[in-house]
């Protein structure tokens, strides 16, 4: 009876032992990133009666039936699917407001009013140098108001596509890493600490590729990971010790694809198709703010080409260029604005040319296609914001509800301390018990 108490509270104390050293694990890895809480899985031991004794029961204590990792594959897999989304949405919408801010910023829409607005001046004296002067200088700031809004636009996607390469990057050495990951997966023991330390790494690793682009995990019995990139059909990103290469292919017009070893892939989430996003809605932008300087330029020349300048000479196209981007004033001589007619005399105040300008303008309507071309990608980030807003939302409560499982909740885990401290201390009396009966039986004569 005795031998069978202190085989009994052995197994006890070894079982609070490790639990104990589990608790202290958990405490430790609180803040370590990607860290899953483990638990223990205790079970009785227990063994029926040898010969002569059949059905009787003799009891042996507890053991270790394993460390429970408590991760939760379906949830995991929701927080990659919500934050790919999430990342998607907010990378796209960062691209959008920088586009905006290229456009306000470089007062296009403002400089064209002020361009019509000297024009109209003009027409109430038609020689006065000064307001022909006025008009010269809106001219030109117009033009270089469209010149700043190509560059800034320019260099918005020139970030973005800065930004993407960055992501394939990253993207191929998570890559990289995982598949080195599955190489000491497949080589680790079952239920054993180094496995437990990869499969957190593994997880990881999963998550931090879905910030860039949609993956679909698939975990073999080994715990190895097959990833594919674009949905369950995509090519392999990652295979049992192999990753393969993603590359970005940026196109004429700025815009940007990706193919992995060769194969195209049009991911449907993650940062990198936000910024892919971002790039065509700024494709589209530039086009139309190319509309808008072109018609300018057209309108105006064909204007002046069609009158006389002051001195009674055929007027001359007033910008040179073809878009925003290469737009500039032809000449600084106010006295070049063509007013009158073709055929006026010199100093002319028969401005009627410069009516026919002003109604051509008035028209085509720059200002109108400019305020347009603003309220579109305002409308456009506002919307994407408020889509942005509601991803990031699901995406959160993803993540609180797996961290509710996995995540290590330290006032539970001194809970657990107490609870196994105890545990501990009560096998202890029962080896004590053990042994005070050792001593009664060694004490019978």
């Amino acid at each position: 009876m005795a031998s069978d108490l202190l085989s009994i509270a052995r197994s006890g104390t070894k079982a609070a032992r490790i639990a104990l050293d589990v608790a202290a694990q958990n405490i430790a890895n609180a803040s370590s990133e990607g860290y899953v809480r483990r638990s223990v899985r205790l079970e009785e031991v227990a063994s029926s009666g040898g010969f002569g004794r059949i059905g009787d029961v003799s009891l042996s204590g507890v053991r270790l039936d394993r460390v429970v990792r408590n991760a939760d594959v379906f949830r995991q897999t929701e927080v990659r699917r919500t934050g790919a989304d999430a990342a998607r949405a907010g990378a796209e919408v960062a691209g959008l407001e920088n586009i905006e801010a290229a456009i306000e910023q470089s007062n296009v829409f403002a400089s064209i009013v002020s361009f019509e607005g000297a024009l109209q001046q003009l027409a109430s004296d038609p020689v006065d140098p000064s307001l022909r002067a006025a008009v010269v200088e809106d001219a030109r700031t117009m033009a270089r108001t469209f010149n700043l809004a190509s560059t800034s636009l320019e260099a918005a996607g020139a970030n973005l596509r800065f930004e993407a390469a960055d992501g394939v990057e990253q993207v191929n050495l998570l890559g990289s890493e995982l598949a080195r990951v599955n190489l000491r997966l497949a080589r680790a023991a079952d239920a054993s600490s180094d496995q437990t330390a990869l499969l957190d790494q593994r997880d990881l690793l999963l998550q931090q590729l879905s910030e860039y682009t949609d993956v679909t995990a698939t975990i073999a019995v080994d715990q190895t990971v097959e990833v594919r990139l674009a949905g369950a059909a995509g090519p392999v990103l990652v295979g049992s010790g192999t990753s393969g290469t993603l590359a970005m292919t940026t196109a004429p017009d700025g815009t940007i694809s990706f193919n992995l070893d060769g194969t195209a892939v049009s991911p449907s989430a993650g940062s990198l198709t936000g910024k892919a996003q971002a790039l065509e809605k700024l494709v589209d932008v530039r086009t139309g703010l190319d509309a808008i300087a072109a018609d300018v330029i057209s309108t105006v020349n064909t204007a002046q080409t069609n009158g006389a300048t002051l001195d009674g000479s055929a007027g001359t196209p007033m910008f040179s260029g073809t878009g925003a981007a290469d737009m500039v004033l032809a000449f600084e001589d106010g006295a070049l604005i063509a007013t009158a007619p073709a055929g006026a005399g010199a100093n002319s105040r028969d401005a009627s040319n410069l009516a026919a300008m002003r109604n051509a303008l008035g028209l085509s309507d720059p200002a109108g296609s400019m305020d347009g071309l603003l309220f579109d990608i305002s409308s456009t980030v506002a919307g994407r914001s408020v889509t942005r807003d509601a991803l990031e939302s699901i995406a959160g409560s993803a993540r609180i509800t797996l961290q509710a499982q996995a995540g290590v909740d330290l006032d539970e885990e001194a809970v657990n301390l107490i609870r196994f401290q105890q545990a501990f201390e009560a096998s202890g009396r029962v080896m004590q018990v053990a042994n005070d009966l050792f001593d009664t039986l060694l004490g019978i004569r």
